[in-house]
């Protein structure tokens, strides 16, 4: 797969934000990681949806035609007929007609995952119409053996001290896919929970239960991101919050339609929560709460376009930025949302995470396995040490964050 590259660098004309500024992030850097996602995961991964269902002729003419479009040739918009033609027009006017590299990586991953599933039929009249192209993945993973143990591991955590259940669970929710590391933190396992610990490069987790005190009737925001091993610990957080007074209730934002493969959306929250019901133990017994604070309204899932739209949360519109200035505290979990809060550039590590975070409407917590090269709120110290260490803390998934700007 070749990139098509006109700069060599990537910042050479790229916009500027502030003193000094930072260069947006973008594909055409051959080796780089915002590189690799164009020219090795997007391309993989449409070989995995074909694999993954028995589609027919058009739309495995429409699926190769991307690929060949992103390895060698350049944006196309989307057909006048589309529903959404017009808003994609406007956001993707200066990239179409360009090579798919020199676009933003923010932009470029979020229309690609349009097109997608442009390609396999999701949008438009057919028998493929509404049907994930995700979901083997995500139900495979959700009916795994992993899934199994981490729910028993509930079990241990059942009689600790609230406090205790509390750093474990937002542990747990932190790590996702490595939720056990949270799980164990208070079910004795100390090496464990000194490794999940360690590998925090920022902890503001002492802020985000400050601004959640036992017995508080507060709104509480959670913008989902994976659905499946994340999702669960996510829920099972949420829970605890409602359980022991740390809100009164918790609005779930999820996905409108499939996203990034693995990004929840509400089929996905039932589907974890019956996964939960049907669990034995200290796991059922939270799922049956959940499912009937649901019922209750306590907790409400919700969803809206922009959480598909390729823009950072500065332009997000008054109807949403309403609904989370009137919150206590909005968690934003993931990679992608944390690139979308603070601006998805290459800003110097150091960079203030209250000053990224300004605009948004209410105190908000970002809970983050480092996934990608954006990075902010970092002291200098640790920096250093991550440097030196000679480790792709920024990539790799081994490190993670807690922020929070009250």
């Amino acid at each position: 797969m070749r990139a098509k590259s006109s700069r060599a660098s990537g910042d050479e004309g790229v916009p500027h934000v502030g003193p000094g500024g930072a260069p947006v992030v973008l594909g055409n850097e051959p080796g780089s990681f915002a590189w690799s996602v164009l020219a090795q995961r997007h391309p993989a991964l449409i070989q995995q949806v074909r694999d993954a269902f028995p589609y027919g002729l058009r739309q495995h003419e429409a699926l190769d035609a991307l690929l060949d479009e992103i390895a060698n040739g350049v944006v196309q918009p989307l057909a006048p007929a589309d529903h959404d033609h017009e808003r994609w027009a406007a956001w993707g006017n200066e990239h179409f007609g360009r090579s798919w590299y020199d676009a933003p990586l923010l932009w470029a991953e979020s229309y690609f995952y349009r097109r997608l599933l442009g390609a396999v039929g999701y949008f438009g009249a057919g028998p493929w119409q509404g049907v994930d192209p995700f979901a083997p993945f995500k139900q495979a993973e959700l009916r795994g053996d992993a899934v199994d143990e981490e729910l028993r591991a509930l079990d241990a955590l059942a009689s600790a001290p609230a406090e205790e259940r509390a750093t474990a669970l937002l542990h747990a929710s932190l790590w996702g896919n490595r939720a056990d590391l949270g799980f164990r933190v208070s079910a004795g396992e100390s090496a464990t929970g000194d490794t999940a610990v360690s590998a925090l490069v920022a902890d503001d987790s002492a802020t985000l239960w400050e601004l959640l005190p036992a017995g508080t009737s507060a709104a509480v925001a959670v913008v989902a991101d994976n659905a499946g091993r994340e999702l669960i610990p996510d829920l099972v957080l949420i829970d605890h919050l409602l359980e022991h007074g740390h809100a009164e209730q918790v609005v779930l934002h999820v996905k409108p339609y499939p996203y990034y493969v693995s990004d929840a959306m509400t089929a996905d929250v039932v589907d974890c929560l019956r996964r939960l019901t049907e669990a034995p133990g200290e796991a059922g017994r939270i799922g049956g709460r959940l499912w009937r604070a649901m019922a209750a309204g306590s907790l409400e899932a919700c969803t809206h376009p922009f959480f598909c739209d390729p823009l950072p949360y500065e332009e997000m519109p008054e109807d949403l930025r309403k609904e989370f200035a009137d919150a206590a505290l909005t968690i934003l979990k993931g990679d992608l949302n944390y690139r979308r809060l603070v601006g998805d550039r290459l800003w110097h590590p150091t960079v203030p995470f209250a000053e990224r975070t300004a605009h948004f409407p209410g105190p908000v917590a970002a809970l983050r396995t480092l996934k990608s090269d954006v990075v902010v709120g970092l002291k200098q110290g640790t920096l250093d040490a991550l440097e030196r260490s000679g480790a792709v803390w920024r990539t790799s998934g081994t490190h993670a964050l807690i922020q929070v700007r009250p």
